[in-house]
């Protein structure tokens, strides 16, 4: 059992879909009976709607946990242990303007959200949100652990880790998502593929894939079993997968936002409109189930599989938890990517904190395949801490997404006074 002072607080708590696996963690985990879960939000209404689910599945699971809630972040913040971070600025419509614009000039690009254009405004907008949380953390409870789940992840935890005391770490389930493309090509179940990977969110090789029980090198089956497989499967992951001879996650329109020809992986973008059906499907199960109308699905009451609340248990109980993928600042864990990058790299929680899992230097001619999109991440981080309208062209004219300056400076231009309510300087 935690002791009672442990307090987490969980920034953006208004987010459905992390909140709920949140909840799901922290309730069913006996070895945090007494601690405090905080929830946050700017929204009252929605904040309160979560408040009143996380209370409901806490009573479901022994009502271990004291939930608490405010509006007020820098009273949530005071004396916190650890503190998860799910935030987005107006996120659906900007993002959705990052696609769009970018387009109109005749950008191809896959996403618009981690790499060329969208990810720098993404970057612009969203990390002076994240230095104000930084500094309360260094004023109000210096010793905490931020925890990143939002996007853009690899320029957050960069952004942290150059110009903050804060330590960080960041979570995607990316490599999860490798491992069941790699499991699905040589026909096994996912739980029999075992596979470490290193390199950038959304951007990683998976440097060896073995069977989880033997221990088999399981490269040679993939190779074999790719050649005949679905035309029609992570086409263009698979290209790279021939040429480079290692599998690169996590999916062709996420690892495509930072290659030239990305967008022959698919140029369709995000479905916003089937992430707001989602959304609103959400919340009126969640309406139901708090009125009493329709039972709790039987996974909201027990651990949901990410990664976050088993990183706060190995500090809380050093319980040196491994976990298979965590965005770090490199600082040498992947030798031959620059060191003040965010790197994702398998990481080990204890009570001395977060450690990398160093596998080695990638191999050559996959570094030389990341280290565009490095740069682009360091310059953008740049523009973004400094405010600079300068420095983002330049982010931009580096991007091998972009393919004309003319319409660097377009995009520029039509983006950057829709984001200026977020942009200011940082440090």
């Amino acid at each position: 059992m935690v002791e009672k002072s442990t307090k987490i607080v969980f920034l953006g708590a208004g987010s459905m879909s992390f909140g709920i696996s949140m909840f799901s963690d922290v309730f069913s985990d006996p070895d945090l009976a007494g601690a405090t879960l905080t929830l946050v939000d700017t929204n009252p209404d929605i904040l309160q709607r979560m408040a009143d689910l996380a209370r409901f599945l806490n009573r479901k699971t022994g009502g271990r946990v004291k939930v608490e809630q405010t509006v007020d972040r820098r009273a949530a913040l005071d004396g916190a242990s650890f503190v998860l971070n799910a935030i987005a600025i107006d996120r659906n419509r900007l993002w959705k303007l990052d696609f769009e614009v970018p387009k109109k000039h005749g950008i191809r690009h896959t996403l618009g959200e981690n790499g060329g254009p969208g990810g720098l405004f993404f970057t612009l907008r969203t990390l002076p949100l994240i230095f104000d949380i930084a500094r309360d953390i260094e004023e109000l409870c210096p010793h905490a652990l931020f925890i990143n789940l939002s996007n853009p992840e690899s320029r957050i935890i960069l952004a942290l880790g150059k110009h903050t005391r804060v330590q960080a770490v960041g979570f995607c389930h990316g490599i999860f998502m490798g491992q069941g493309a790699v499991a699905n090509v040589m026909g096994l179940p996912f739980e029999d593929v075992e596979v470490w990977g290193a390199g950038l969110n959304h951007f990683q090789c998976l440097m060896q894939v073995r069977h989880r029980r033997t221990g088999q090198d399981l490269y040679p089956l993939l190779r074999e079993k790719e050649k005949g497989f679905d035309p029609a499967f992570h086409p263009l992951t698979r290209k790279l997968f021939r040429a480079f001879g290692y599998w690169m996650t996590c999916s062709d329109d996420h690892l495509g936002e930072h290659i030239a020809y990305g967008w022959e992986g698919g140029e369709h973008g995000y479905d916003f409109a089937g992430d707001e059906r989602g959304r609103d499907g959400l919340k009126e199960m969640i309406e139901q189930i708090l009125a009493g109308t329709r039972p709790e699905p039987e996974h909201w009451t027990r651990p949901s599989g990410e990664r976050a609340v088993a990183m706060i248990m190995g500090v809380l109980m050093n319980r040196h938890s491994f976990v298979e993928a965590g965005v770090v600042y490199n600082r040498g864990a992947i030798p031959n990517l620059p060191s003040d990058l965010a790197v994702e790299t398998p990481v080990v929680a204890d009570a001395a904190g977060i450690h990398p899992v160093s596998l080695g230097p990638l191999p050559d001619p996959v570094a030389k395949l990341l280290m565009p999109a490095a740069g682009v991440q360091q310059l953008a981080v740049e523009a973004a801490v400094h405010a600079s309208k300068e420095l983002a062209l330049q982010a931009l004219l580096i991007d091998p997404v972009v393919n004309s300056s003319d319409a660097a400076a377009k995009i520029l231009d039509e983006l950057w006074p829709v984001n200026a309510p977020y942009i200011r300087k940082c440090v």
